[in-house]
């Protein structure tokens, strides 16, 4: 069974699945009805300054994989159908550069303004982690309905601390676009 987080909560994924070592990060959401929205996610791998590596370790629908390998977004899903999971990155946490101290997931509204859309559009919001190799959920954060005129999403974060790997269910809303994250962690 899944570990449910809550929004701040964190847990040691090295410590408490010491085996885990491929993980698939899931996020996903449904939309209200009537609502055509793409939503991206973005992965952001920082170096204990909370700036990136360098440019090529932002991960996201124009540049798919980590210069290591470690990191890897399966694609952009401009419309959120299906059920489960929307947007998934693929990590294989022993390859994660060692440089690397934080990995933040982000998900943002493309041409949120122009289109006035907004988190508050959507429902069931949701990031999750599940071990490849096992084939199950490890845990999972719900996202609450608190988010509406924001346009993206801070989901949560993996921090490498003393070697381990903590997943920590942020939760952090703003209206800064996808833009914004990438000025502010450059």
């Amino acid at each position: 069974m899944a570990i449910v987080l809550k929004k701040g909560g964190s847990f040691n994924l090295s410590k408490k699945e010491p085996s885990l070592k491929k993980i698939m990060i899931g996020l996903g959401w449904e939309k209200k009805a009537g609502n055509q929205m793409d939503l991206d996610a973005s992965v952001f791998l920082l170096s204990t300054n909370g700036k990136l590596v360098s440019e090529e370790y932002f991960v996201f629908y124009n540049n798919l994989k980590s210069p290591d390998g470690s990191i890897q977004h399966t694609g952009d899903n401009r419309t959120g159908a299906g059920d489960e999971d929307d947007e998934m990155i693929l990590a294989n946490l022993p390859l994660i550069n060692a440089a690397v101290a934080e990995i933040r997931i982000v998900v943002s509204i493309h041409d949120a303004a122009t289109r006035r859309h907004h988190f508050g559009l959507l429902s069931e919001a949701y990031i999750r982690i599940i071990d490849v190799e096992g084939n199950r959920e490890v845990l999972r954060y719900d996202l609450d309905a608190e988010f509406n005129g924001n346009t993206d999403v801070e989901f949560g974060k993996l921090q490498r601390v003393d070697g381990d790997w903590n997943f920590v269910a942020s939760g952090i809303g703003s209206s800064n676009g996808l833009q914004g994250y990438v000025d502010m962690y450059a």
